[in-house]
């Protein structure tokens, strides 16, 4: 049975008790969480979710898939996936003028930035399940990965470590197990896919 199948019937037993299974993607800027969320809705409905840049919080807003169609025994299943603005502890317009933006431009991102990161933590209490994407070629611990954890962890959101980008050479990924040791970590490459069965044996496994 392949691991998808598996999944899908992991997903029956769930849905038995849910009528929809949200999962949220969740991480600092620039660490692969939109590019997790694709290869996610590739695998599943053949479309991506958003647009990748490396232009810091091209995502500001919760971007949604929802409503993604799984039948499975019978059943049909739904599933929303949410990828999430980048979280960050300040944001400067500053930041985004190295890359062309224009003064006026650069400070409404920055403003729909801040305005992200509000509506990132409300849409905690929407979330049964986080992934917490970090970049497996910096240091995990910081101040943001520790703030996400402990507001997950507070509301008592099963939490799965992504340490994303194993693809590059300079990716340390066992960094993140040493840093939290407490939660599951899987090693991904969202960017070429690598590992992402692994990914979903563990939301299977911390949700079933």
């Amino acid at each position: 049975m392949s691991i998808l199948s598996k999944f899908v019937n992991w997903l029956s037993a769930v849905f038995l008790r849910k009528h929809k299974f949200s999962l949220g993607l969740y991480g600092q800027v620039n660490a692969g969480k939109t590019s997790l969320a694709n290869r996610i809705s590739l695998d599943w409905l053949g479309e991506e979710v958003g647009k990748v840049s490396e232009i810091p919080h091209e995502t500001r807003s919760v971007t949604k898939k929802e409503h993604v169609i799984v039948k499975a025994g019978g059943r049909t299943l739904e599933m929303n996936l949410l990828d999430m603005p980048g979280i960050a502890t300040k944001i400067d317009y500053k930041d985004f003028l190295r890359y062309g933006i224009r003064k006026d431009a650069a400070q409404a991102r920055a403003k729909e930035a801040t305005k992200g990161i509000i509506e990132a933590i409300k849409w905690l209490e929407k979330v049964d399940v986080a992934l917490v994407v970090m970049d497996s070629t910096q240091d995990p611990l910081t101040q943001v990965n520790i703030t996400v954890l402990g507001n997950l962890e507070a509301r008592k959101i099963p939490v799965i470590l992504v340490a994303n980008k194993i693809d590059d050479k300079s990716a340390k990924p066992e960094r993140v197990r040493d840093a939290f040791p407490q939660y599951a970590v899987v090693e991904v490459s969202a960017l070429t896919g690598e590992h992402i069965e692994k990914l979903y044996e563990a939301i299977a496994k911390s949700v079933g």
